[in-house]
C-alpha cells in the first residue's frame, strides 16, 4: 500500500494529504513526506481550500463527494481525509506513486 494510504477496521480509508492553496490549477504534485501533495487553486479563506480539496478528490477518484470526510487538518495543510466506497487496490491506482521519481542519468 502507498505510505500515505491506510485502511481502517471498518474498511474506510485515510489518506494523509499535504496541501499547496492557492495554486494555479488543481492537481496531484507527488509525494511530500509521507504524504501526498495535492496542490489546489482556491484560496485559504473560509474553508474555500478544503471544499476545493474535497471536489477535486471526488473527482480524481471517481467517488461521489458524499463519500469524502476531512478527518483532520481543517486549518493547516497537512490533512487527512477519509474515503469509502472505494478498495484500497482502485484508490491506489488512480493515485501516484508514494516515492518521487529517481533522477534520469545525463545525456
Amino acid at each position: 500500500m502507498l505510505p500515505y494510504l491506510r485502511q481502517e477496521k471498518s474498511g474506510a480509508l485515510l489518506l494523509d494529504l499535504w496541501v499547496q492553496p492557492g495554486a494555479s490549477k488543481s492537481g496531484f504534485a507527488g509525494a511530500h513526506g509521507a504524504r501526498l501533495k495535492v496542490r489546489v487553486a482556491s484560496p485559504p479563506v473560509d474553508g474555500k481550500a478544503n471544499l476545493a480539496l474535497l471536489k477535486f478528490l471526488a473527482k480524481a477518484l471517481g467517488v461521489p463527494p458524499r463519500d469524502l470526510e476531512l478527518v483532520s487538518g481543517e486549518t493547516s495543510r497537512g490533512k487527512t481525509v477519509r474515503i469509502v466506497g472505494i478498495s484500497a487496490q482502485a484508490l491506489s491506482a488512480v493515485l501516484p506513486p508514494g516515492s518521487p521519481p529517481e533522477p534520469s542519468a545525463g545525456p
